[in-house]
């Protein structure tokens, strides 16, 4: 069962740069996306065989999520059911016979930390959210968390150190997760590869020197690692400043 998380960036325009073909080409189960930024009924998307899911944010032209499936869920849950974190599409929940899918996208602390405390708000309340679900049954967990864990996950980890994305906070947060039932999986398979990332600035031609960042993840519950098969980066997809990542469970 394969599995595709991947940052738009803005749906409307991926779409004019061949998302159809790459959508196509990649032939996931489920396929999420985040930062959609789109309201309802602002563009007619459908590919045969999937019925998809949508969270707007309040804000338009703001954030979003959305995930196509080829697998009727049993459920579908929109945010985290904290509704002072829930205006603004970030979340989105699957119930499947044998586990939850939920894909997100995480709060950037922005420039000059000027989001931090409502970051870390979040993640408490997100990993809570999570552990809920992992309570009933396992847990794969996708989208961009906007954190480089380690600093083998960004290309120049001394520059950055407090920018967003990059602090000691953040990186706490998921150490945290991680060290409480999920598991990391394209580190897992690849524990020390370097220069492999998911997303890059447009500016200073940052994706041409690949000075990038590893910020998208597919995280699983402890006890999915046995259906483990395998963990991808498309670094070779573009049309966004981030590339989709790829996982597959037997």
């Amino acid at each position: 069962m394969k599995f595709i998380s991947w940052n738009v960036n803005g749906l409307r325009a991926v779409v004019g740069k061949g998302f159809s073909d790459i959508f196509t080409n990649l032939d996931a189960d489920f396929f999420c996306l985040q930062e959609t930024k789109m309201q309802a009924g602002q563009l007619d998307i459908e590919f045969d065989g999937y019925r998809s899911y949508w969270n707007y944010a309040d804000k338009k032209g703001y954030s979003g999520t959305a995930i196509f499936t080829r697998h009727e869920p049993l459920s579908v849950a929109y945010g985290i059911g904290k509704d002072e974190l829930d205006h603004e599409g970030r979340v989105i929940t699957l119930e499947m016979a044998d586990f939850y899918l939920v894909t997100c996208y995480t709060p950037n602390s922005q420039d000059g930390l000027r989001r931090l405390d409502y970051r870390m708000t979040w993640e408490e309340d997100f990993a809570r959210y999570l552990h809920e679900l992992d309570a009933k049954k396992p847990v794969i967990v996708c989208g961009d968390l906007n954190v480089a864990h380690q600093e083998i996950d960004l290309k120049n980890p001394k520059t950055n150190r407090r920018n967003a994305g990059f602090t000691d906070e953040e990186r706490e947060k998921m150490t945290q997760l991680l060290g409480s039932g999920f598991v990391d999986t394209w580190r897992h398979l690849n524990p020390d590869v370097t220069d492999v990332y998911s997303w890059w600035s447009y500016r200073f031609r940052a994706r041409e020197k690949n000075a990038g960042w590893r910020i998208d993840y597919f995280l699983i519950s402890e006890r999915l690692l046995p259906r483990l098969a395998g963990a991808a980066i498309h670094t070779e997809i573009f049309g966004s400043d981030h590339c989709p990542v790829e996982l597959t469970i037997t």
